[in-house]
């Protein structure tokens, strides 16, 4: 098991790792839409905040020598599930034609009172 940490997503705000390559995958912890660069959530609206979490997933994976096209389950949580037209425009940008399955669950209450949360896992890449 590899443990990983990258300064170009958000610190982890408890005792977990961003991310554990754990044979040939990649599970990445729930992310909420934090600027690395100052640890806050940041504002806008959830278009804005779903970006922020799948810029700052892209840099986890990156790190552990994975990517966005191998990603093979992804879920979602958010606090409003009317926002998830808005969501799914987003998730689609960043993941093209590729079709990891997916759940999408809404709930009561997130971490620093945040919105959006989404957690995944990838397979490495074999090059």
């Amino acid at each position: 098991m590899k443990y990983i940490s990258t300064d170009k997503a958000p610190k982890a705000i408890g005792p977990y790792s961003q991310a554990v390559v754990a044979g040939n995958f990649v599970f990445v912890s729930g992310q909420l839409p934090i600027d690395p660069a100052n640890g806050n959530l940041i504002d806008g609206e959830i278009d804005q905040k779903t970006a922020r979490i799948f810029e700052n997933i892209k840099s986890i994976l990156e790190t552990a020598g994975s990517n966005l096209e191998s990603v093979v389950k992804v879920t979602v949580f958010v606090k409003d599930m009317g926002n998830f037209n808005r969501v799914n425009a987003v998730y689609e940008r960043y993941f093209g034609n590729s079709k990891p399955a997916r759940s999408f669950v809404e709930v009561s209450n997130l971490p620093r009172n945040a919105d959006i949360e989404i957690e995944l896992i990838s397979i490495l890449n074999q090059f």
